[in-house]
């Protein structure tokens, strides 16, 4: 089988495409049959090795060799001890822990994986786990009247989270670059900002803010709360992160706001209600652009670039 492969960190020129052997499922696993890999800002850190805890599975080269977890295709084989599917099955999930998507054919355990609804395609499917994972999580809790602001909103997780709040009754301020206004307000943003413009921890304040590219200071996103506001980051330099857990909880505790880090929740559980709701009508799959397996390296530069207007799938014919 044809699968992009890895032995370093860096640019995507340490990418290439090759015939490597077919994996054999374990007990508990399945392999697919790839259709469609959706890229992940976890991908892009995955190749370059940074932020540092991007390299905690392998501190000076990648221990996993192909990337992608995003996967939706047809279960092939199915090893010892699985249950819930058999071969013919479409399937999709997020195998965060094992990758391999960028391929043409990928294991997985199945407990990282769903029926795809048969109303979706392959790559609308793809397109959900991780993004819809991660906008669930960021606006639980957010109701009619919430002033929500999301840094990073037109990317993946921000097509989703923009829909969700509006869903729950919020008044939504999108942040991304001036590429991205006009996209954002198609989503549903009642205000957009141009971070490179203009500094939105001076506007609001906000009840809410889920920060999907923490680069600013704690004592910023603070100012831009109001009082028994929450802030909740996702990814982000080791830095940030780390002063959002220490300066960030002491300060906002006292003035009297949350700060922290969102704790995303893994599995069917955590992204088929978002599926359900894009099968609904509810909530749109915003699929910017498709690349084939050879140009993955393509695919992914547009993600870590920041140029991606929601989701970015690599389709596998």
């Amino acid at each position: 089988m044809r699968a992009v492969l890895q032995d370093r960190y860096g640019p995507p020129e340490v990418l290439r495409v090759e015939d490597v052997p077919l994996p054999t499922p374990g007990p508990g696993q399945v392999r697919v049959e790839v259709a469609a890999t959706s890229v992940n800002l976890s991908d892009w850190e995955g190749l370059v090795g940074s932020p540092g805890y991007a390299r905690l599975g392998g501190l000076r080269a990648p221990r996993i060799h192909t990337l992608g977890s995003d996967i939706a295709g047809t279960v092939d084989a199915v090893g010892e001890r699985v249950t819930r599917f058999r071969p013919g099955d479409e399937v999709y999930g997020d195998n965060l822990r094992m990758k391999g998507g960028f391929a043409e054919y990928a294991i997985a355990p199945e407990t990282a994986l769903a029926r795809k609804p048969p109303e979706l395609s392959f790559a609308q499917a793809s397109a959900i786990p991780q993004a819809g994972a991660i906008a669930s999580s960021g606006t639980r809790g957010v109701a009619l009247g919430t002033r929500m602001l999301i840094n990073g909103a037109g990317g993946g997780s921000g097509a989703f989270a923009i829909q969700l709040a509006k869903q729950l009754g919020a008044h939504v301020t999108g942040v991304d670059n001036a590429g991205k206004l006009d996209f954002m307000r198609s989503l549903g943003a009642d205000d957009v900002i141009d971070y490179r413009a203009d500094d939105f921890t001076r506007h609001g304040p906000y009840d809410r803010i889920l920060d999907l590219v923490a680069h600013r200071s704690v004592f910023a996103y603070r100012r831009a709360l109001a009082p028994g506001g929450r802030y909740q980051c996702v990814g982000g330099p080791v830095r940030s992160l780390l002063r959002v857990l220490t300066v960030g909880q002491v300060a906002g505790l006292l003035t009297g706001r949350r700060l922290g880090v969102l704790m995303v929740e893994e599995g069917p559980a955590a992204f088929e209600p978002v599926a359900a709701r894009c099968v609904a009508g509810d909530v749109a799959v915003h699929i910017d652009r498709t690349f084939p397996l050879d140009e993955v390296a393509a695919a992914l530069t547009c993600v870590g670039e920041g140029r991606a207007r929601g989701k970015v799938v690599v389709e596998i014919p």
